[in-house]
């Protein structure tokens, strides 16, 4: 991939904990349902799968929030099932429903036949959607490269749909520990050659979302999901391309984990909204950049509420390098655009604000 010259680079410097003039901003799933323009684009291309599997329809739609706001880093869009999907699962979305597998795993013999796919196969499309997206920012912004987390990914190849506990996978990780192992090693090397894939192709920072981390208790969750994570991690810093990017990890619902997630390596950790970022803070030092933490549902409040809400997150980090300001977990389709706005100005107007001090 060319090299680029980034016109805005706060992002990266923030993730560094380096001084920036103001404090970067991106919003997970910034480019969803809550934009006119994206609902259009989607309905274009017919279904989900046919936006996420399309480069252009990716493109297109990470790209939809930049010309909206001054977001301070795009994130490709995609969907964290990919892996499983390339694996063979048969992944689906219902209109209205969430996905679901056509071959949830469910037996010794279903994990054990599962191999890393190929990048270059099966997983093409995401590849030639970072190249095209990157080719189209032109330095505007940085890129962020994603996947799902082992553990994450696993909860939904063995139930093989959406839960609210995941006792499938749970059971699984108690009543057969090799088995489960088994599967959350072969997944992480996935998930390693995943990103690894996404940096070559142009990505700039990589995310890994543990969306589902947070339902183990302290034991289970470093040896099914923590451990795993650390594994892709070390598979990041040995490769000559990915060892340069900034890796963010984010567990939802880990705000325990924390001390724990920061000795993995990662450059920033993600943090939801069930802790004060300024505790976040206090807890991890300087070994780490952290990212976070407004509730998503202060959204749907009103203009002021969201500005003071903003501030408030912003004024407990206090004036020091390495935070990244974003929600605690993903935007909801019910959000004003407009709040977004509100949102992306007061962080940029306050994070000066608070440097001048």
């Amino acid at each position: 991939m060319a090299a680029d010259v980034l016109r805005n680079d706060r992002f990266l410097r923030a993730l560094r904990r380096e001084p920036t003039d103001t404090t970067p901003i991106w919003v997970m799933r910034q480019a969803g349902r809550y934009l006119p323009e994206y609902r259009a684009t989607r309905g274009r291309a017919g279904s989900f799968m046919g936006l996420a599997t399309n480069p252009e329809f990716a493109c297109e739609v990470t790209l939809q929030p930049l010309v909206r706001f001054d977001l301070d880093a795009a994130i490709l869009f995609s969907d964290i099932l990919t892996i499983p999907d390339a694996m063979g699962l048969g992944l689906s979305f219902a209109q209205g429903e969430g996905p679901r597998f056509e071959r949830p795993l469910r037996d010794a013999a279903s994990i054990e036949k599962l191999v890393v796919p190929d990048m270059d196969g099966e997983l093409r499309y995401v590849m030639d959607a970072v190249r095209l997206i990157r080719k189209e920012l032109d330095g505007r912004v940085p890129l962020i490269g994603f996947s799902g987390s082992p553990w994450t990914l696993a909860c939904y190849m063995v139930e093989g749909e959406g839960s609210r506990d995941f006792a499938r996978v749970k059971a699984l990780a108690w009543n057969e520990p090799a088995l489960a192992h088994h599967l959350l090693d072969t997944v992480a090397r996935s998930v390693a050659a995943y990103l690894i894939a996404q940096a070559h192709a142009g990505a700039q920072a990589l995310m890994i979302f543990d969306t589902w981390g947070g339902l183990l208790g302290p034991a289970p969750f470093k040896a099914f999901s923590l451990h795993y994570m650390a594994q892709v991690v070390d598979a990041l810093k040995a490769d000559p391309v990915s060892r340069d990017l900034p890796v963010i990890l984010f567990s939802k619902g880990a705000s325990g984990q924390l001390e724990a997630l920061a000795d993995t390596g990662c450059t920033g950790l993600g943090v939801d909204w069930t802790i004060d970022i300024g505790e976040a803070r206090r807890r991890v030092g300087d070994r780490v950049a952290l990212q976070g933490n407004l509730d998503p549902a202060v959204l749907r409040a009103s203009p002021e509420i969201v500005a003071r809400e903003a501030r408030a997150v912003l004024d407990d980090f206090g004036n020091h390098p390495g935070h990244v300001f974003n929600l605690g977990h993903g935007i909801t389709p019910e959000v004003d655009p407009e709040n977004v706005k509100v949102l992306v100005d007061t962080v940029h107007e306050h994070g000066r604000v608070i440097r001048s001090r």
